[in-house]
């Protein structure tokens, strides 16, 4: 068996050697990647939802050269300590093209911590990603909006600065698991929206309340990037939401600056499931 449900009817979907197959006969075909596509065409906003390929890319080679491992590696050892320890799965919501989730199986099999852990994102371009360099990890295409794992199923779930569902997080995540979210701190990239913006503005802190779920706590990882590379500075826009609203005379400031020096930062919010 695996951590995805069937899209259709909800049932848990078993893994064979070319596809995946639930009890009421539904059956999706595993990419040659081996990733499973698990989106209903009612579940999807336009024809490509989600990072295109340029995107996926940019994103890849930020942080696989290692600017946010600091925090990658706070989500690692917080995902340990609260890791289940049971059959329940472990979801990487959001996964993108798999930098936290490659990691975090690593991390977590390395430290004797044996389980089931799969990711899903909406983006086509980097579930493809994902599975292609992180072979043993099932990943799907599927929407925070219809999250393709059963219901209390989850014992761990993450989420990286993805769209946060309440709901089907509270349905997915069983009575006494961890959901771990990442949020930018008040201070996260204001270097570059110094850049960006004629009026740079600092994020809002909030401590939310998820129905269901009971803050535990919050971790404050800090850091800073200093680069002249313009190709480093490309790549750090194109990942952020600010790539989709800046005006056009803010990119063209970016993409003549010489150097980028900017604060980095995430809070980890740690709620358990009640």
């Amino acid at each position: 068996m695996s951590c995805f449900s069937c899209p259709v009817c909800g049932g848990r979907l078993e893994r064979l050697e070319k596809a995946y197959t639930c009890p009421g006969g539904h059956s999706y075909d595993i990419a040659a990647e081996g990733y499973v596509y698990l989106l209903p065409p009612n579940k999807k906003h336009s024809k490509m939802p989600g990072d295109d390929k340029a995107m996926v890319a940019s994103r890849r080679r930020f942080l696989e050269a290692g600017y946010y491992r600091r925090f990658s590696d706070m989500l690692n050892e917080l995902a340990l300590r609260y890791f289940p320890g049971d059959s329940s799965a472990a979801v990487d919501a959001g996964c993108g093209e798999g930098y936290y989730t490659g990691r975090l199986a690593a991390y977590l099999s390395a430290h004797g911590a044996e389980g089931p852990l799969c990711g899903f994102d909406i983006s086509k371009f980097a579930v493809k990603a994902a599975a292609k360099k992180y072979r043993a990890i099932p990943f799907a295409v599927g929407s925070m909006f219809g999250i393709p794992v059963p219901d209390a199923s989850a014992g761990l779930l993450t989420n990286v600065f993805a769209p946060i569902v309440p709901d089907e997080f509270a349905r997915i995540v069983k009575r006494g698991g961890t959901m771990i979210l990442a949020v930018p701190s008040e201070r996260h990239l204001y270097g570059l929206k110094q850049i960006l913006y004629d009026e740079p503005y600092e994020n809002e802190r909030r401590d939310t309340d998820y129905p269901g779920f009971r803050l535990a706590e919050r971790v404050p990882v800090r850091g800073e990037i200093g680069t002249d590379d313009p190709q480093v500075m490309r790549d750090l826009f194109a990942m952020t939401p600010y790539f989709w609203k800046t005006p056009r005379e803010g990119s063209d400031r970016l993409f003549s600056a010489k150097r980028l020096d900017t604060e980095t930062g995430f809070d980890f919010l740690v709620y358990v499931r009640e």
